[in-house]
């Protein structure tokens, strides 16, 4: 096979219909029509001398030599991407670029709003699109529709980047007028009431069992380690919702402390360390390979991480 008698252009072809498996959504996420992406499938087959998709009761699937082959043409791809960069610049400051990023609430609440006020000094025109995690697929991250994932993961796609945003410790938010407030020992906070609040990863959640202890996360499974289990009363997934719960329904609410800064000032509620020990929190960004190279991407990672730091040092974390 000769290099000089190959479009690469169908490798683009070839990594978006393994990817997709469909050649109808291959061709709109190249935006090109469906007869062009018939045309360049009928190319790679004679190319490689193999059906590379076959058509199943499950639909396209790929063939043993399409699996071998979709790393390497990736690869490919993120080099070729990466020469063409080379020597790009991204000029913020006159930029109207859409940015994409999914965030938690916690992340949203607690990022977002410094990290506007900096785009607005700094790159006036730039877009933000922020999404909450059902919002978002794991395929719409791998393929490069959504820019950024912020969030707390339980588990790590092994192919995305990922950078630390910051590690946070956990707070209680108590009603200020509780008997509860003054002697906040441990065993006052097992016998009270409290709100659970958590969205971990990315996609569309599941309902919330009670009993299954293991997969509540950090603060119910330090409880756990200890032999105890607290009383959730209401399970949200939503910070404002659950800080909001302490101060009208009495409801104890073990969060991340940058989420209870959100209170301050808020005489109805009081902000105290838990009365047992309990992991810190890592909030992370995620991205797909497919972005590395991009330069306005790579401005926004690192606009991101200096607004983090700043976040994290003026709150001691």
């Amino acid at each position: 096979m000769q290099l000089d008698k190959i479009d690469l252009n169908l490798l683009r072809y070839l990594d978006s219909l393994l990817r997709e498996q469909n050649v109808t959504h291959a061709a709109n996420q190249l935006g090109i029509t469906q007869p062009a992406m018939s045309n360049g499938l009928r190319r790679l087959r004679d190319l490689f001398h193999d059906p590379l998709l076959v058509r199943t009761s499950d639909g396209m699937m790929p063939t043993a030599l399409s699996i071998q082959l979709q790393p390497r043409v990736q690869r490919i791809l993120q080099s070729v991407d990466e020469v063409l960069h080379l020597g790009q610049n991204f000029e913020a400051e006159s930029s109207s670029r859409v940015f994409r990023i999914m965030a938690s609430d916690y992340a949203e609440a607690t990022l977002i709003p410094p990290l506007m006020k900096k785009l607005q000094s700094e790159a006036p025109s730039v877009i933000l699109d922020v999404m909450n995690p059902s919002d978002v697929s794991f395929h719409d991250v791998e393929k490069g529709k959504v820019d950024l994932v912020i969030n707390r993961f339980d588990t790590l796609p092994q192919s995305f980047h990922q950078k630390s945003v910051w590690v946070d410790r956990f707070s209680c938010l108590l009603p200020a007028d509780s008997d509860i407030a003054k002697n906040f020992t441990l065993d006052a906070y097992l016998a009270a009431s409290h709100v659970w609040v958590s969205k971990t990863g990315f996609g569309v959640g599941v309902g919330i069992q009670p009993e299954e202890v293991q997969k509540l996360g950090w603060v119910d499974g330090s409880l756990a380690d200890l032999g105890f289990k607290r009383n959730i009363r209401l399970f949200t997934r939503n910070y404002n919702v659950a800080m909001r719960s302490t101060e009208q329904l009495g409801l104890i609410a073990t969060l991340p402390s940058l989420a209870t800064k959100l209170m301050e000032g808020n005489k109805n509620v009081v902000v105290l360390p838990p009365p047992f020990e309990i992991p810190p929190v890592e909030l992370k960004m995620l991205w797909s390979p497919l972005l590395q190279h991009d330069p306005g991407h790579i401005w926004l990672r690192s606009t991101i991480a200096g607004c983090a730091r700043a976040i994290a040092e003026n709150n001691h974390l």
